[in-house]
């Protein structure tokens, strides 16, 4: 007979008289609490969804799984208090519910909770590959930055009563601020946190001040925890909180400098929103942030106390060095690319990444041409579609050699280069478009020097 309590078919279950099973009669699996009015029976059998038998049947109340820290507060409340979730296993897993979504079609670990789908925060710099030069000077002021901000942490340095937490390194655009910084960490070990200026803005109000500190908190703790050298670094800063003309300034531009401002004056403390603890301290990480013109960023953000800045616009031959590094597997001597420099004597250090890049495009057309559309590029029955397909799923793709450089090849490709860029500033085809709206502006912004 089907037992009413635990939907078992035994011997113990009874018949009531109006022809309903009664609930079960066996002793080993019955508890019994008496209540005023009648004896009320209960089975502890464990069901068919909770093989175990425990209590814990969703991530919505489960305390004995990593929550209920705060005195029997369901798992939810108790991980928005904390910094981090280190229940790894609650969730759409096959250790706790939801069997029918946790297949092997995907595998059993499918909630992004166990860490295998999380994205590493932290840049390694493998894909840069070769041998870089990074300018002396460049070198220094990054790494005196940041061994000067680890000697503060640990004490060593008790006659300074301040270190400025922040390095600012700006100046023109395409002189190779972020790629030198990089290539700066590359050298010395470090793994940092990076942000953009594109993250310093957001639809909700708040959110890029709070995503700040917790990527400083992340920093903190990998520089803490796992021992590595390890910062927060912000580009492009004064395009995200600078204040230009005819620009809005947002609540989001307030809290991010004033939650740099706050770091600054206290960057052994970084709170999410969680209680206070006086005991409980960070690991003191430094800050780099780039950008064009610091002029146009909050003073009090920018002062020496709480900002260490560097103008970087390289010499000619601190450029002469970078570039010649650059193209030296090509077979170029550091004469030559003294004249390449005096030949284009105003274009920043990108100019010349881009002129090398384009020396391939010869190669990639030919193949284009001879090996995937077999015709021409303007015949009108090319096919380009197969090349779409070949790039996509990667079939038959060549592997090009590097090109044999001259010096008259890049003077030819870089006035090209040039040329394209004095076209944007000559013809300004804003003021056509534009013409009933008002006076345009001169130029691009950034784009004439």
């Amino acid at each position: 007979m089907s037992c009413a309590s635990c939907s078992e078919i035994h011997t113990g279950a009874t018949i009531s008289p109006g022809g309903i099973p009664s609930r079960c009669s066996r002793p080993t699996s019955l508890t019994s609490r008496r209540t005023p009015s009648r004896t009320r029976t209960s089975c502890t059998r464990p069901s068919r969804g909770n093989p175990k038998g425990d209590k814990f049947t969703s991530s919505w109340n489960d305390i004995g799984k990593g929550g209920g820290r705060g005195g029997g507060a369901d798992y939810l409340y108790e991980l928005g208090k904390s910094d981090y979730n280190t229940n790894v296993d609650t969730g759409q897993n096959y250790h706790n519910i939801d069997s029918l979504f946790t297949g092997n079609v995907l595998g059993h670990k499918t909630d992004i909770a166990d860490g295998s789908l999380r994205a590493f925060e932290f840049r390694t710099y493998n894909n840069i590959v070769g041998d870089y030069y990074v300018a002396p000077r460049f070198m220094d002021a990054v790494g005196m930055h940041i061994a000067k901000n680890y000697l503060m942490a640990q004490g060593s340095l008790p006659g300074l009563a301040n270190v400025p937490l922040i390095l600012g390194i700006w100046g023109p655009k395409g002189t190779g601020k972020s790629f030198q910084t990089e290539l700066a960490f590359k050298k010395m070990g470090v793994l940092p946190v990076i942000m953009s200026a594109g993250e310093l803005e957001h639809e909700w109000a708040g959110t890029p001040g709070r995503m700040i500190r917790e990527r400083y908190r992340k920093a903190s703790e990998m520089s803490s925890v796992r021992g590595k050298l390890t910062c927060l670094l912000i580009n492009d800063l004064d395009a995200g909180v600078g204040r230009f003309d005819n620009t809005q300034v947002t609540v989001n531009n307030q809290i991010v400098v004033g939650t740099l401002m706050n770091i600054c004056d206290h960057p052994d403390q970084a709170s999410l929103g969680e209680a206070w603890r006086s005991d409980k301290k960070l690991q003191r990480v430094p800050i780099i942030v780039t950008g064009n013109d610091f002029s146009t960023v909050y003073a009090p953000l920018v002062r020496d106390g709480r900002m260490e800045k560097m103008y970087w616009s390289p010499t000619g031959d601190e450029v002469v060095d970078i570039v010649y590094q650059m193209y030296k597997d090509d077979g170029l001597q550091r004469e030559e690319i003294a004249t390449l420099r005096e030949r284009f004597p105003d274009q920043p250090l990108d100019f010349f990444g881009a002129l090398r890049a384009s020396t391939y495009d010869n190669q990639i057309r030919n193949w284009i041409t001879d090996d995937v559309i077999e015709s021409d590029v303007i015949d009108e029955e090319a096919d380009m579609s197969d090349l779409g397909r070949r790039l996509i799923k990667k079939e038959n793709l060549p592997e090009f050699k590097p090109v044999q450089l001259t010096v008259e090849a890049l003077i030819e490709e870089g006035d090209r280069l040039a040329q394209e860029q004095q076209n944007v500033n000559d013809f300004k085809l804003s003021k056509d478009y534009m013409k009933d709206l008002g006076q345009v502006a001169g130029g691009l912004i950034g784009f004439q020097g």
